[in-house]
């Protein structure tokens, strides 16, 4: 082998639980140096690719390698690679923060003063420093994940797993995790997380891939991505329930498709080909028919309707 390999490599990788195809063919590489978010519903595969990066279980076809070592035939070698945090936190609430980080530093072999030196300079690092020596059950949730963080760093790991990482996470919370991520990717850690949310592969990684049904779809910066989904989407919000269906007969003018009116919010979304320009002067029947409009908003799409554009199918929350 010359050269540096991939940070990730799996070629036809399928894995199997009962009459369940988790993985169908899966072939995806990560490049060093890459933050690779994996999109796409519940049930796609996303965990379970993760769990076999992390050597958790073994694939039944195909081949993954991290780091140029197979995670089937050298599982140890990649284990030392590696740290994982999956989308429960996994520490003890009736230990310290401080507690928590030393007992794994002294698992990876670390002497009792390394242990501790070493989780005072990494709470700090996490924003964890004052907390540091309360038990982690008075934590909130984000101040958890933070620290679950922390230990998966225990081990100086050239790969972090980052499996939903904010999810059911408060926005402020989201937003200081998100800052300790784009610290580890500065400091030079490859990170492969998984997300159901756009604006987090925005903020955090360099490349996206979409999986469905246990194999990669599409794949591309999110830049990439939403301009091969095609398309801007229009929401008009209105003042008055009553004029959704008024509204939404205007949009189909300039809408490619039918248009989705939300009547809890109020808010009528078209998906839209034409330039800004062109949208905005369609839109001047809206106020010429006297219809009172709250808000008005031209955005790209979110990561539900990037899915839909790309494969042809609406996400689903199945287990």
């Amino acid at each position: 082998m010359t050269g540096t390999p991939p940070t990730i490599e799996a070629t036809g990788v399928v894995k199997v639980f009962g009459k369940t195809r988790a993985l169908n063919g899966l072939s995806l590489t990560v490049a060093p140096g890459q933050v690779l978010a994996l999109l796409g519903p519940n049930g796609a595969g996303k965990t379970t690719f993760v769990n076999l990066v992390a050597t958790l279980t073994r694939p039944d076809a195909g081949t993954l390698r991290v780091h140029g070592r197979d995670v089937a035939r050298h599982p140890a070698e990649v284990r030392s690679l590696i740290g994982l945090a999956g989308q429960s936190a996994a520490v003890e609430p009736k230990l310290t923060g401080r507690e928590n980080v030393e007992m794994i530093a002294r698992l990876f072999g670390r002497s009792h003063d390394e242990a501790r030196s070493g989780a005072g300079r990494l709470l700090d690092r996490l924003a964890l420093g004052d907390a540091a020596d309360r038990k982690v059950e008075t934590y909130s949730g984000g101040m958890r994940r933070r620290l679950d963080l922390g230990a998966s760093l225990v081990g100086q790991p050239r790969l972090l797993l980052l499996d939903e990482p904010t999810t059911g996470l408060d926005p402020r919370s989201r937003l200081e995790l998100w800052d300790v991520i784009r610290s580890l990717v500065a400091d030079g850690t490859d990170v492969l997380l998984t997300t159901q949310y756009l604006d987090e592969a925005d903020h955090l990684a360099s490349h996206v891939a979409i999986i469905d049904h246990g194999r990669v779809v599409a794949a591309g910066t999110p830049r990439e991505l939403k301009r091969r989904a095609g398309r801007s989407m229009v929401e008009v919000h209105v003042r008055e329930a009553a004029e959704l269906d008024r509204v939404a007969t205007l949009l189909t003018a300039i809408g490619d498709g039918n248009p989705n009116v939300d009547e809890p919010t109020r808010t009528v979304r078209v998906g839209v080909r034409a330039d800004t320009d062109r949208i905005f002067a369609a839109l001047r029947p809206l106020d010429e028919a006297g219809i009172a409009i709250d808000e008005v908003a031209v955005r790209q799409p979110t990561l539900d309707e990037v899915f839909l554009a790309l494969t042809g199918t609406a996400q689903e929350n199945v287990a």
